[in-house]
């Protein structure tokens, strides 16, 4: 069983920043993608940032310049550091996974439960 556990999300004024942080356990063989997504009220699932197991990244155009994206592998952790917060920044940010278990030959996309980011004066 894996899972992937979200944590740092919070209400922050404009301009502020936040770090989101999540972390996956269990019965794990290797680790391919990890990346963040959220959603908006009445929006879709957007991704946000992602990085590979070799650290190539990839960032959403509103995004860019103001939040980084990083891993830990030692520790099966990616890190989302948010900068610059916008209002429209609002959202559920969820954790997403390409994992290998133990014992397996495939990777499977696994999702965090999300966490709530919230940019307001």
């Amino acid at each position: 069983q894996v899972q992937l556990v979200e944590s740092g999300g919070g209400l922050v004024q404009p301009g502020g920043s936040l770090r989101l942080s999540c972390t996956a356990s269990g019965s794990i063989f290797s680790i391919n993608y990890m990346g963040w997504y959220r959603q908006a009220p009445g929006k879709q699932r957007e991704l946000v940032a992602a990085i590979s197991s070799g650290d190539s990244t990839n960032y959403a155009d509103t995004v860019k310049g103001r939040f980084t994206i990083s891993r830990d592998n030692a520790k099966n952790t990616v890190f989302l550091q948010m900068n610059s917060l916008k209002p429209e920044d609002t959202a559920v940010y969820y954790c997403n996974a390409d994992i290998r278990s133990r014992g397996y030959r495939d990777y499977v996309d696994y999702w965090g439960q999300g966490t709530q980011v919230t940019v307001s004066s």
